[in-house]
């Protein structure tokens, strides 16, 4: 649609322009012709494939024949040219040259026709040749226009991009937050179950049947604690509400630890990431003191605050001989990294000092 204005004008100029011809005063007239129909064809071309400097220098030139059309020709609409390539100076040029561009465009025109210069001066009224370069207006403003549309897809672009590396970003945090999941329900558990069997295996070769079936017992014992576990975890990663209370009393029990809870403060609701974690770092505080200090008193304590919840898990030393293998060392890190996640902090120490000396400590700090 847009070569259909430009052709138009260059077929009205070729039927209607007079003289026009190869000769005399009509070969000038056929020459301006064809430079007023090559600049106004040059305005379709690519903006990027045509230089700021020779675009100016081109619709000067196309300025300056389009005048001098008007002047030669004693017939047709040779205005024209001149009225579209104003409109296109404004499109192509930066506002200012643009404007200078535009009135010189109609001081020539008009100049033309009012001083007489040309057979052609008495068929337009000098007014007519002094508005050629009011189009630059229109011009400006649908360059404006394309630039804000530019300017909207390059923004919507940017946006784009942005919402794409969030989203990988997110995808990371999640897979990070799987595989501390995994880590906490496989890791431990599957530790723990694969001790008792090696040490059944070991003690049927001794012939003591009561000590192979209290492995035994202890290995499905870890089986369907580690069956909660995985429930836990599929609720944690669908992002079900637990209730913190209940599961923590429940996980203790299962443990085999009887009123070792205490809870004080202002017994609140607090949001579900901060249940989740709370749960995730007492289970692995949990079996850290199972591994490392079998036999140990455990002491759990669940604080409410005004703007926060504080978890603290103490464990005496061990009274048993402690069989535990090298850790993974994801332990410490899962937890930290799940406070940090929150806006918390949290401390995992020997206890230097009081009943519990000798022990160990994990106090959790969650904003919430």
């Amino acid at each position: 649609m847009q070569w259909v204005p430009t052709l138009a004008v260059i077929v009205i100029g070729m039927l209607t322009v007079r003289p026009m011809g190869f000769s005399g005063w009509g070969l000038a007239v056929a020459a301006l012709y064809t430079i007023n129909s090559a600049a106004l064809l040059a305005r379709h071309l690519p903006e990027h494939r045509v230089p700021r400097h020779l675009a100016l220098l081109w619709l000067t030139l196309g300025v300056v024949a389009a005048a001098a059309l008007i002047g030669v020709s004693r017939s047709g609409p040779g205005y024209l040219f001149a009225f579209f390539l104003a409109g296109h100076i404004g499109y192509r040029l930066e506002t200012r040259p643009a404007l200078v561009l535009a009135g010189i465009c109609s001081l020539l025109c008009g100049g033309v026709l009012y001083f007489g210069l040309g057979p052609g001066h008495d068929v337009l009224p000098w007014a007519v040749g002094l508005a050629t370069g009011t189009p630059v207006l229109i011009g400006i403003v649908n360059r404006s226009q394309r630039r804000a549309v530019v300017a909207a897809i390059a923004a919507a672009e940017s946006a784009e991009r942005a919402a794409r590396a969030e989203a990988r970003t997110a995808v990371l945090t999640e897979r990070s937050r799987i595989a501390r999941d995994v880590h906490d329900v496989l890791a431990h558990s599957l530790a723990g179950i694969n001790m008792q069997l090696e040490l059944a295996d070991a003690l049927i070769d001794t012939g003591d049947l009561e000590k192979v079936r209290e492995a035994n017992d202890k290995a499905h014992g870890l089986v369907r604690e580690s069956l909660k576990q995985a429930q836990w975890t599929v609720h944690a990663l669908r992002e079900d509400s637990l209730p913190l209370l209940e599961s923590l009393a429940a996980m203790l029990e299962s443990s085999g630890h009887h009123d070792v809870f205490t809870v004080t403060g202002t017994v609140r609701e607090v949001p579900p990431p901060v249940t989740q974690n709370l749960l995730r770092i007492a289970q692995e505080a949990l079996t850290n003191a199972a591994r490392h200090a079998p036999g140990g008193d455990i002491a759990v304590e669940l604080e409410f605050a005004d703007s926060s919840v504080t978890l603290r898990i103490r464990n005496r030393p061990a009274t048993r001989a402690v069989q535990a293998g090298v850790g993974s060392g994801m332990g410490l890190i899962g937890m930290r990294e799940r406070v940090a996640l929150l806006g918390g902090t949290v401390t995992a120490g020997p206890v230097t000092e009081g009943p519990d000396q000798g022990g160990w400590k994990v106090e959790a700090v969650i904003p919430g």
